[in-house]
Parts: C-alpha cells; sequence; structure tokens
C-alpha cells in the first residue's frame, strides 16, 4: 500500500488527555515530503514533558523512551495532537504513554501515527532526583 493510500488506524478514543497540537510544516519533512520522525519524537518529549511537569510540580528530565513505532507517516498540512496518558508512578519518576493522532489536513477521522512509553524524573534546581509530590 502507498504512504499515500494507507488505511487509517481507527481506535475508539486516544487514551489520555491532549498535551499538545501543532501543525506538521514543509521545513520538517524529508526529500520524500514526509515529516522526518525525529520531529514527532520532539513533539512527544515535549507533550510528556508539560504534563510531568505538571504533575510533578517541578522540572523533569526524560530518562528512558522504549515501544516507539511509527504506523503511518504524517504529512505536511496534518493537525498533530499528543495525548498523555499516566501509566506508573515511582518515588521519582513518572511513566507516560504518549500517542501521536493527525487530521489529516485538519479534517476527517483521527489516525493514530505513533506511540511510545516515556519516563521522567523529578528533579531539584542541582538536577539531582527529588520525591514525587
Amino acid at each position: 500500500m502507498s504512504q499515500t493510500q494507507e488505511a487509517p488506524t481507527i481506535a475508539a478514543e486516544p487514551k489520555g488527555e491532549m498535551a499538545s497540537r501543532t501543525l506538521a510544516m514543509p521545513t520538517d519533512t524529508n526529500p520524500r515530503g514526509d515529516i522526518f520522525g525525529g520531529w514527532i519524537m520532539a513533539l512527544m518529549d515535549t507533550a510528556g514533558k508539560m504534563s510531568a511537569t505538571r504533575l510533578a510540580k517541578s522540572r523533569v528530565v526524560t530518562v528512558t523512551v522504549s515501544s516507539l513505532v511509527f504506523l503511518h507517516p504524517v504529512q505536511v498540512g496534518d493537525t498533530v495532537c499528543c495525548y498523555t496518558d499516566a501509566q506508573a508512578l515511582g518515588r521519582t519518576s513518572i511513566t507516560l504513554g504518549i500517542e501521536v493522532w493527525v487530521l489529516r489536513q485538519g479534517q476527517g477521522e483521527r489516525i493514530k501515527v505513533t506511540d511510545a512509553v516515556f519516563k521522567f524524573v523529578a528533579v531539584d534546581d542541582d538536577g539531582r532526583p527529588r520525591a514525587w509530590p
């Protein structure tokens, strides 16, 4: 199936809360015109950081990313939405499931394009882990 004719990945709803929404622009593409995976990963990390910071009530840092799988390409003009869902809370860390869904050209049904698991650690002003509130 060509990248312009892929079947949508349809689920009932994204998991968690919307943490960010942005528009995919031409400056973020590879030579074929698809959005760079690294750009999507940066959006996911930023969305996770915003959610984790709010929950930690302090600065957080990313410590691991796992299970990242790209399901469909993101195209210029797509509305890209990141959803975060808390999966586990440790003494100093939080594990978030992060899903990315798009609306093709900002319209139609949502398509899940990737998901991953991110772990963030709350840190103090000196960058040392601190207990979660």
